[in-house]
């Protein structure tokens, strides 16, 4: 990977495996935005940046200071995600999804938000969940500017604290208002320490979020993937379990994908939801 200083912009190439369509759609995240221009403006751990491909380089729109200390680290770039690929073409499945799936990374995203935003993601679709979180950020978060335009900071688990649930109706999250609620309680007196769950085993880690009102074994799952980034995390939806149990049979495990689960799950998930979703 090679870096280069362009004044108020960051220019990186060297980077295999990175599509920002895939890496940004495929449902981890959900403060990130498409221009006409084909870039991607988001917030992540209280700042902005916009990222957009020009050829075989990619151009962020910070400084090489953030990008080194911040967006190197979100974006996982320094993981070899071909080899990762290569160890998970076990058959000719996965071989295809993989191949399909080429360009997904898995963010690095901030602990407490990934948990949030999995629980607004409960029976919910995609667009309803960006537009909950977006008005969430705007009530409780920070506002500051970024390239001419205001923006929001992710509300910390303290703020929501010092919340009741009735006070959140104003984002419409329904029922969710109260597992949101316990979930900051929770974080803010560190009764769960997602630090060092995410130091942790996976067992820990999924026994610990499940004590959070409201909280299963998806949910839970999702957060460790996506927020402790614990990559061997295998979340499963309806989805999942119909492709599992198509192609791998009622005895699957997702041992066979060992240390890479969560990687094999999303390029499945993407696979199956965009090609073969008809046949499932």
């Amino acid at each position: 990977m090679k870096i280069y200083d362009r004044g108020n912009e960051v220019e990186v190439s060297g980077i295999s495996d990175f599509n920002l369509s895939k890496t940004f759609e495929c449902g981890q995240c959900f403060r990130w935005k498409k221009d006409e221009h084909g870039a991607f403006t988001g917030v992540a751990n209280g700042r902005a940046v916009r990222v957009r491909q020009n050829g075989d380089k990619f151009i962020f729109t910070c400084s090489v200071e953030d990008f080194e200390s911040l967006w190197r680290y979100y974006f996982d770039l320094d993981r070899d995600y071909t080899e990762v690929r290569r160890q998970l073409c076990i058959d000719e499945f996965m071989e295809k999804a993989t191949a399909f799936g080429a360009g997904i990374r898995i963010l690095k995203q901030d602990k407490w938000e990934a948990l949030c935003s999995f629980i607004i993601s409960q029976n919910n679709n995609i667009s309803r969940i960006k537009t909950i979180i977006e008005k969430f950020c705007s009530v409780y978060g920070e506002l500051f500017t970024f390239c001419e335009n205001q923006h929001y900071t992710f509300p910390t688990a303290e703020k929501i604290a010092s919340v009741d649930a009735k006070d959140l109706g104003s984002i419409n999250c329904g029922y969710r208002a109260e597992y949101i609620i316990d979930a900051a309680r929770m974080v803010a007196c560190r009764k769960i320490d997602l630090d060092a769950l995410a130091s942790g085993t996976i067992d820990a880690a999924r026994a610990a979020l499940k004590k959070i009102h409201g909280v299963g074994d998806k949910v839970a799952d999702c957060v460790m993937l996506f927020g402790l980034h614990k990559l061997d995390a295998f979340p499963v939806d309806v989805w999942m379990k119909r492709a599992v149990a198509k192609y791998y049979g009622p005895d699957f495990s997702p041992e066979i994908f060992r240390p890479y689960a969560g990687l094999a799950q999303q390029y499945i998930f993407h696979y199956i939801r965009s090609c073969n979703r008809d046949k499932i």
